[in-house]
């Protein structure tokens, strides 16, 4: 199997190290793993393609590039460029530091990667570890996906992921901010949404007196509902969730249309 990796984090981020060793154990030994990530950090950039502008790229080993673009970026750069002549079987983009559950996915450069692949017909999943308390301040926070992962991906995998519909399907995947030992399993789950938290901007004055906005997220342990995302992280599970890039309130078409048409 040919797998390419990315992320939204950077080439030097210690996720995509973690992230290197499953994709090298899923590729097998006959296998091959190539890297195209950001030179820099792209967290928050989404499904964010350089339309405007080029990007370099510059090969930082065997089958490891720096592009200075975002996630979705880097997949175009190598399924269109770097592997062009034998493109890649399966796209995993992550593991990004920090959670990508609820509404955090749709900020994701990570998830923006996987989602490309998919527009590109490719396999993919996004890989995610929620920080926690319990985990933090580990000597290896990214235990629970470094020990989970190949199992996770491999059932995955085996259930297939190629179908007839016309946007390909791709998993958003989270790791619980446990220790591995403490992880309880996977749960298939819908996308949630943290109730009474959303991101926002707080303002701070440079020491030459100029006013500065940081962006700042919510509450990554307030409540959600059952079954969802989040909710199966906080309660020790790793979640998968099948997503397609088609944004249609289908549920809405009947009720809408007959009021406009």
């Amino acid at each position: 199997m040919r797998i390419l990796i990315t992320n939204d984090d950077g080439i030097n981020a210690p996720g995509l190290t973690v992230l290197g060793e499953i994709a090298e154990e899923l590729a097998g030994p006959d296998g091959e793993v190539w890297t195209v990530a950001p030179a820099f950090e792209q967290s928050g950039v989404a499904h964010c393609i350089s339309y405007t502008h080029p990007m370099m790229i510059a090969q930082m080993g065997e089958r490891r590039f720096a592009a200075e673009g975002s996630p979705a970026d880097c997949v175009l750069a190598g399924v269109s460029d770097v592997m062009k002549d034998a493109p890649p079987d399966l796209v995993l983009s992550g593991v990004n530091r920090g959670n990508n559950s609820a509404e955090n996915a749709l900020y994701s450069g990570t998830l923006g990667g996987a989602m490309e692949a998919s527009l590109q017909g490719i396999p993919a999943m996004a890989l995610s570890q929620y920080y926690g308390p319990a985990n933090v301040n580990a000597e290896d926070p990214f235990e629970a996906s470094r020990v989970h992962g190949v199992a996770v991906l491999r059932k995955l995998l085996e259930a297939g992921m190629q179908d007839d519909q016309p946007y390909q399907l791709f998993y958003n995947i989270n790791f619980p901010p446990v220790p591995a030992a403490e992880v309880k399993g996977a749960r298939v789950v819908r996308q949630g949404i943290r109730q009474g938290t959303k991101f926002g901007v707080e303002p701070h004055l440079s020491p030459s007196g100029r006013r500065f906005l940081w962006i700042r997220g919510g509450d990554q342990r307030a409540p959600v509902a059952e079954g969802t995302d989040a909710a199966a992280n906080l309660d020790g599970y790793i979640s998968v969730t099948p997503m397609r890039a088609d944004l249609t309130d289908y549920a809405c078409l009947d009720k809408l249309s007959g009021k406009l048409e």
